[in-house]
């Protein structure tokens, strides 16, 4: 592949800010580990104030990454599912989460 000759791809450019905006990565890491609830979600993401969660799961749906399923039982139960956009992510995260293990320091990440 000659990167010379397009060094800047459009689409490209799109996905990198789409999956690449605070908290996102790691809501899409949680989600393709099945973690489906909001409460489930803000618990394995620590730090992660329920207002932003929720603007980026809104986020993620309005790009057709993730899907708000609404269960009518009482209580009401709300679970956020990857859509075939979205499970399409998985070599993406597990590629990125493998470089991270190799050559992100983990002091870097107390940091963060």
């Amino acid at each position: 592949m000659d990167l010379t000759d397009s060094a800047f791809c459009p689409r490209y450019h799109k996905a990198v800010e789409v999956i690449g905006k605070r908290w996102t990565g790691v809501i899409l890491r949680a989600m393709l580990l099945d973690v489906t609830r909001f409460a489930d979600l803000r618990a394995v993401v620590p730090g992660l104030s329920d207002r932003l969660l929720a603007e980026r799961l809104k986020e993620l749906q309005e790009e057709g990454i993730v899907e708000r399923i609404v269960h009518p039982e009482t209580p009401v139960r709300i679970e956020y599912r990857l859509t075939e956009k979205g499970l399409e992510l998985h070599d993406v995260v597990y590629t990125l989460s493998r470089w991270a293990d190799r050559w992100v320091p983990l002091e870097a990440t107390a940091t963060t």
